[in-house]
C-alpha cells in the first residue's frame, strides 16, 4: 500500500484549494449577456418594455392561430365555437395568464423554481418543462415544413398547382416531398373532389429520414439557436420583425381572400347563419375550446413564467396580461376571416361544402392556403409571403419554448451555467434536433399529430388545475394578491372581486369539469382517415405518463425529506414556502419577506405611490 508523506498531503490539499478557487472564480464570473444598467445584475432584464411585450405577443400568437383555431372553429360549428372560446378566455385563460405572469415576475424564477412557494407542487414545473420539450420537438418540424414550402415557392408554376401528373413539375414535387412515390403509380387524373395540393401532401408510410426535410429542420434550429444565443438580449431584437410581419401578411391575404368568388359562403359558415349551435352540446367542443385557449395563450406551458421572470419588479403585469390576451384572441378571430374566405373559395371551386374542403388542421396551412394562393396572379410571390409568415409565427413561439428549458437549467445550476448561456442554448437545440428526426421521415406528419394529441391537450388542463389550486389554497389566494400588490400597487376590493372568484372557485371548477369530461369521452386519435396502431396509442400514453409522473414523485420526495418530523409537520413543511422564497433581489423583499426595503427607493417607479403601492404589507394567508 502506498504511503503518503507530508509532501503528498500538502500537494493534495494544494490541488483541492486550487480547484475550489477555480470553481469560485467560475461561479463569480459575470454573465456576459447581463448589462450594468439591468435591475437584476445576476439574471438580467429585458432591454425594454417593448421587447418584452413583442416577445409575449409573439409567444401567444403562433401557428395555432392560423392552422389550429380556424380548424377547430369549422370542426365545431363555425362561429358557434366562438362562444365557448370566449367563455374559456374569461374564466380560465385570462385568470391563469395573469396568475402565471405575476408569479414569474414576483420571484424572478423559471417554472420550476417558482414552486418554492409550494414545494410539494414543484413537480408541476417539471411537467411544464417536459411538455415544452416535446412541443418544441414537433413545433420546429412544422416550421421546417414551412421552410421547405418556402423554398418550393421559388418556381413557376407552383408545384402543388400542377394538375397534369405527367408534367415535370409534378414528378419533381412527388419525388421531393412524398417519399412513397416509388410505390405509387402516376395517375392521369386526381381523385374526385381532391385538390392537387392534397396529392402533394401525402406522407402515409414510414420510411427513412427525408434528407431535404432534415436539412430544413436543421435550418430551423439554426435560426432558433442564433436568435437565442444571447438569451432575451438577442431574441428581444429579433421579435421586432417576427412579431409584426405576420400581421402585414394576414391583412393582405384577408383583403385578397374577400375578393375571391365563394368567399361569402366561407364567412357565413364562420360567423353567419350556417354556424351550427347544436355543437355546443358536445363535450369535445368545450374541451377543445379550453385546450385552444391554453395552446394559444400558452398557459400552463411555463413560458409565461420564464419570460416574465426577466421583467423589472415593478412592471405592471396586470396591464400586460390584458393587452396580450386581447391581442392574441383578436388575432385568432382575424386570421379566421382570412382562412374562411379562402375556404369558401375552395368549396366553390371544388363544388364541396365548406366543412369538407380540408380534413385536418395541418391541411389548412399546407393544402387549403397553398392551393388558393396558386390561383392568384404572381402566385409564387403570395406563396413566399405566406410561408414566410408561417415561419415567423412559429419562431416567436419556439423562442419562448426554448427559453423555458434554458431558464430552468440556469435556475437549477446558476453557478455553473450563468456565464454559459450560448453553450446551453446550442446544446439544447442540438439534442432537440436529433429527437425531431423521426418527424421528418415518410410518416413524420403522423408523429407530429401523435405528440400534439398527447402533449398539447389534457396534460395542460392538469397542470393548470394544480397551479391554480396550489396558489389559491395551499399558498393562499389573499397572500398571492398581496404579492401582486407589492409590484403594481394596492388595489380596491372591487378590483380583486373577479380574480378572487376565478382563482378560488370558477377556474378550478371549470378546469375540473372539462378534464373529467375530456378523459371520459376520449377516443383514439386519427390523422385524416388513418387510424393509429395500438403501439402508437400506447406510446402516446407513455409520453403523457412521463410528463405527469414527476408531480407525485416530487410530492412524495418533498413529503419524505424530513423523516424525523410528524406526518402533520411534514405535510405543512411541504406545503409552506421555503426560506428563500420571495422577490429575487433583497431590495424588493420588504418587511413582508424580511428586509426593510429602504434600499429599493431608487428603483420604485415615480407613479407607484400614487397607485397606493407599499412594501409594508402584512403577510397573511387566505
Amino acid at each position: 500500500m502506498r504511503k503518503y508523506g507530508l509532501n503528498n498531503i500538502t500537494g493534495v490539499l494544494s490541488k483541492n484549494s486550487v480547484a475550489a478557487e477555480q470553481d469560485n472564480i467560475e461561479s463569480n464570473r459575470p454573465d456576459p449577456n447581463v448589462r450594468q444598467e439591468d435591475e437584476n445584475t445576476e439574471r438580467g432584464n429585458w432591454s425594454s418594455k417593448r421587447e418584452y411585450m413583442l416577445s409575449m405577443i409573439g409567444y401567444a400568437v403562433g401557428l395555432g392561430n392560423v392552422w389550429r383555431f380556424p380548424y377547430l372553429a369549422y370542426k365545431h360549428g363555425g362561429g358557434a365555437f366562438l362562444i365557448p372560446y370566449t367563455i374559456m378566455l374569461a374564466v380560465a385563460g385570462l385568470p391563469l395568464f395573469f396568475m402565471e405572469s405575476s408569479f414569474g415576475q414576483f420571484c424572478s424564477q423559471g417554472p420550476i423554481n417558482v414552486w418554492k412557494a409550494v414545494p410539494i407542487l414543484q413537480g408541476v414545473g417539471i411537467t411544464m418543462m417536459l411538455v415544452s420539450i416535446f412541443v418544441a420537438i414537433y413545433y420546429n418540424v412544422i416550421i421546417a415544413y414551412s421552410i421547405y414550402y418556402l423554398f418550393a415557392s421559388f418556381q413557376y408554376p407552383l408545384p402543388w398547382s400542377v394538375k397534369d401528373c405527367s408534367s415535370t413539375a409534378y414528378n419533381i414535387t412527388t419525388a421531393s416531398l412524398n417519399v412513397t412515390s416509388e410505390n405509387q403509380t402516376c395517375q392521369n387524373e386526381f381523385s374526385a373532389g381532391q385538390s392537387p395540393s392534397e396529392k402533394y401532401w401525402d406522407m402515409n408510410e414510414t420510411g427513412p429520414v427525408v434528407w431535404h426535410l432534415a436539412l430544413c429542420l436543421l435550418l430551423a434550429w439554426i435560426l432558433v439557436g442564433g436568435a437565442l444565443f444571447k438569451g432575451i438580449k438577442s431574441s428581444g431584437k429579433v421579435v421586432y420583425f417576427t412579431a409584426t410581419f405576420p400581421y402585414i401578411v394576414l391583412f393582405i391575404l384577408l383583403v385578397r381572400g374577400a375578393t375571391l368568388e365563394g368567399a361569402k359562403d366561407g364567412i357565413e359558415f364562420y360567423i353567419g347563419s350556417k354556424s351550427n349551435l347544436t355543437k355546443l352540446a358536445d363535450a369535445e367542443v368545450w374541451k377543445d375550446a379550453a385546450t385552444q385557449i391554453f395552446f394559444s395563450l400558452s398557459v400552463a406551458w411555463g413560458g409565461l413564467m420564464a419570460l416574465s421572470s426577466y421583467n423589472k419588479f415593478y412592471n405592471n403585469c396586470y396591464q400586460d396580461s390584458i393587452i396580450v390576451c386581447v391581442t392574441n384572441c383578436g388575432t385568432s378571430v382575424f386570421a379566421g376571416f382570412a382562412i374562411f374566405s379562402i375556404l369558401g373559395h375552395m368549396a366553390h371551386v371544388y363544388q364541396r361544402p365548406v366543412s369538407e374542403v380540408a380534413d385536418a388542421g395541418f391541411a389548412l396551412a399546407f393544402i387549403a392556403y397553398p392551393d388558393a394562393l396558386s390561383k392568384l396572379p404572381i402566385s409564387p410571390l403570395w406563396s413566399i409571403l405566406f410561408f414566410l409568415m408561417l415561419i415567423t409565427l412559429g419562431l416567436d413561439s419556439q423562442f419562448a419554448g426554448i427559453e423555458v428549458i434554458a431558464t430552468c437549467l440556469q435556475d437549477a445550476y446558476p453557478k455553473v451555467l450563468k456565464s454559459k448561456r450560448g453553450i446551453v442554448t446550442t446544446a439544447v437545440c442540438i439534442v432537440l434536433f436529433l429527437l425531431g428526426l423521426p418527424c421528418v421521415t415518410g410518416a413524420g406528419i403522423y408523429w407530429v399529430n401523435l405528440i400534439d394529441t398527447f402533449c398539447a391537450g389534457w396534460i395542460l388542463l392538469v397542470a393548470g388545475l394544480l397551479e391554480v389550486l396550489g396558489l389559491s389554497i395551499l399558498y393562499g389566494g389573499n397572500r398571492f394578491i398581496k404579492d401582486i400588490e407589492m409590484m403594481i400597487g394596492t388595489k380596491s376590493a372591487l378590483f380583486w372581486l373577479w380574480w378572487r372568484a376565478c382563482w378560488f372557485f370558477i377556474t378550478p371548477v371549470v378546469l375540473s369539469i372539462i378534464l373529467v369530461w375530456s378523459l371520459y369521452t376520449f377516443t383514439s386519435p386519427t390523422y385524416g382517415s388513418v387510424a393509429y396502431p395500438d403501439w402508437g396509442i400506447s406510446l402516446g400514453w407513455c409520453i403523457s405518463a412521463f410528463c405527469l409522473i414527476w408531480i407525485p414523485i416530487v410530492a412524495v420526495w418533498k413529503f419524505d425529506s424530513d423523516r424525523l418530523a410528524f406526518v402533520i409537520q411534514r405535510i405543512k413543511a411541504a406545503c409552506s414556502p421555503t426560506e428563500d422564497w420571495g422577490p429575487y433581489l433583497e431590495c424588493h423583499r420588504g418587511e413582508r419577506y424580511g428586509t426593510s426595503g429602504s434600499t429599493c427607493a431608487k428603483l420604485v417607479p415615480t407613479d407607484y405611490k400614487a397607485k397606493g403601492g407599499s412594501s409594508k404589507n402584512t403577510d397573511t394567508r387566505g
